[in-house]
């Protein structure tokens, strides 16, 4: 049995193409593994704060010394990292605004990227401690990026993912969703397709 958790940023709850993908996704991984358990996080519904002194400061001193605001910044990081580390399977649901993710998922990442717990730093250089967990990441955009120079995304997204470990990574683009008929719903139809090949 595996665990699978899926982290939504987009800023709108209906009419949103990255949650209709994720819908897909998981209704279908649900029907193959049945026992596996699908835990949500909606940063839409539920932002994470943005980086803080007081998240900063409560990495960098002991327990015993920290504020009740530091205190508190440092819980919410713990809650999200044992999300993570409880998870096989991670599914991050990323519209693409202004080129790049929505600032919600950069929050999140912000507190789940934490030296000596989800990274180190060794003799080589950084060193992910998330090995064996597998990832796939959903993007809508309005135009067309894939694998060009403007497609800062994907390479943002896989490097951060690297970082902390998790290498096998899986993206399904739908793009050309502002670009009228019938590209926006060739954008759609190719998502699809991409995402009932997964295994």
């Amino acid at each position: 049995m595996s665990r699978m958790l899926v982290i939504e940023s987009s800023a709108r709850q209906e009419g949103s193409v990255s949650r209709q993908l994720t819908r897909r996704l998981v209704d279908a991984w649900q029907a193959r593994h049945a026992a596996d358990t699908v835990v949500w996080r909606d940063l839409a519904a539920q932002p994470v704060p943005h980086l803080d002194a007081d998240l900063l400061q409560a990495w960098m001193q002991p327990a015993d010394q920290l504020s009740t605001p530091q205190q508190q910044a440092l819980q919410r990081s713990d809650r999200l990292i044992e999300e993570l580390l409880a998870a096989d399977v991670l599914v991050i649901a990323a519209p693409m605004y202004n080129f790049m993710i929505p600032s919600t998922l950069k929050a999140w990442f912000d507190h789940v990227l934490r030296a000596g717990v989800t990274f180190r730093y060794g003799a080589n250089g950084p060193e992910g401690l998330l090995r064996g967990k597998r990832a796939v990441v959903l993007t809508a955009r309005g135009g067309i990026y894939a694998g060009g120079p403007q497609d800062l995304q994907e390479a943002y997204l896989r490097q951060l993912l690297a970082f902390i470990g998790i290498h096998q990574v899986d993206f399904v683009h739908a793009e050309g969703q502002s670009l009228g008929q019938p590209l926006q719903q060739e954008g759609l139809d190719k998502a699809l397709g991409q995402l009932a090949a997964l295994g």
